[in-house]
């Protein structure tokens, strides 16, 4: 490992928030901290974050739910009748592919399964979000360029 990719990882670990990161290979180890020793709750933390994504992984990937809606929702019942598409990732929401572009689905559009809804942005990668089934957006429950959480309701779809 050269001097440039330590300076490369320094750069990387600064950016990425973390307050403590260490690397141990053959003939190196490297421990890189930011901040001070007052930032013991930071390192816990960040070594809790990666287990969301595995918990992730292990669950189905299925974005489509049909319970919990009126939990979500309150407990109306003309709501009980829709289906919630939620977020399978933690990332930025976007409606549109591009700012130039015109919107993916609009309320009221008859959306079919396969189609793209709207796009995820995580660690700089753009994800398609396609629908797993057939039906008509009821209601857009984020605004674009909003903050989502794993589970988070996007699109509430009637199926009928």
């Amino acid at each position: 490992m050269d001097i440039k990719e330590i300076q490369n990882l320094i750069k990387f670990v600064a950016k990425s928030g973390a307050s403590e990161v260490k690397l141990e290979m053959d003939d190196i180890k490297i421990t890189i901290k930011t901040g001070g020793d007052d930032k013991v709750d930071g390192v816990t933390y960040v070594q809790q974050m990666p287990v969301a994504p595995q918990v992730s992984q292990q669950q189905p990937q299925t974005s489509v739910a049909t319970s919990q809606v009126q939990s979500e929702l309150g407990t109306s019942d003309d709501n009980s009748k829709y289906v919630t598409i939620k977020s399978p990732i933690i990332g930025t929401f976007y409606r549109k592919p591009s700012p130039d572009k015109p919107v993916f689905v609009e309320v009221g559009k008859s959306i079919k399964e396969g189609d793209v809804l709207c796009v995820i942005e995580a660690m700089k990668l753009f994800n398609e979000i396609e629908s797993e089934i057939s039906g008509k957006i009821v209601k857009i429950l984020v605004d674009d360029s909003s903050p989502v959480e794993y589970d988070q309701p996007l699109f509430l779809v009637d199926p009928s």
